[in-house]
């Protein structure tokens, strides 16, 4: 990939993955803060300004990174984790669950979001010359497919079921006690777990029926 190529990948990619990471993490906070829990709001993190949630690295470096090395192919990233304390929540296992789940929720809903933006896009007669609709309205169609795919792969690897993604939490929020506290006690290792499963693939046979679930649920709504 050229420079100018990525640039331009850079430039469609980079707010989408913004908006879905700060609304995934505010959806965190906001579902803890109504059953309870008024650490994110006391910490200044239910705002959706972005610069409240950016992480250096989960942010800006390693999307960056992804995105050089499989050549404009693959982007993610991730924010800096809203602050949660179970021990506000009348029902710590469920209430902590429901948070979970909330925030890939609200990437499929932002999903949602740009799908209808861009058919809304494709469908309206802008009244102008081609060479303006190409320099102006290409790129903009390119930003919100971006941002349908960003937040569906987004909400389907946080629900992979490996604590401390959001799906190793929900499924601790529904397995018995005994089988979520052998879950919990391999929290400590989950990034490495994960790292294992996106490198050698495994991840895949996971992530990907969730993908295609998640679009068909897409085009079901819309």
């Amino acid at each position: 990939m050229g420079t100018e190529e990525l640039i331009r990948q850079i430039a469609i990619s980079a707010l989408p993955i913004l908006i879905a990471i700060t609304f995934h993490e505010v959806a965190h906070g906001f579902v803890a803060y109504k059953l309870g829990d008024p650490t994110a709001k006391l910490s200044g993190r239910l705002t959706l300004n972005p610069f409240a949630h950016i992480d250096l690295w989960g942010t800006i470096l390693m999307p960056l990174v992804l995105l050089i090395l499989t050549n404009g192919q693959f982007m993610f990233g991730y924010a800096k984790p809203v602050p949660i304390n179970p021990s506000y929540f009348k029902r710590p296992r469920r209430d902590m669950a429901l948070c979970s789940v909330a925030g890939p929720a609200a990437n499929f809903l932002l999903a949602a979001g740009f799908l209808i933006v861009l058919k809304l896009l494709l469908t309206t007669p802008f009244g102008i010359s081609d060479d303006h609709a190409a320099l102006v309205f290409t790129p903009l169609l390119l930003m919100m497919k971006a941002g349908v795919i960003m937040n569906i792969v987004f909400a389907a690897f946080n629900l992979l079921p490996v604590p401390p993604l959001d799906g190793g939490r929900v499924l601790m929020g529904l397995l018995p006690w005994r089988q979520a506290a052998m879950l919990e006690k391999i929290e400590p290792y989950g990034f490495l777990i994960i790292l294992a499963l996106v490198a050698t693939g495994l991840s895949s046979y996971i992530i990907e029926p969730m993908i295609s679930v998640l679009m068909a649920a897409l085009r079901l709504l819309l």
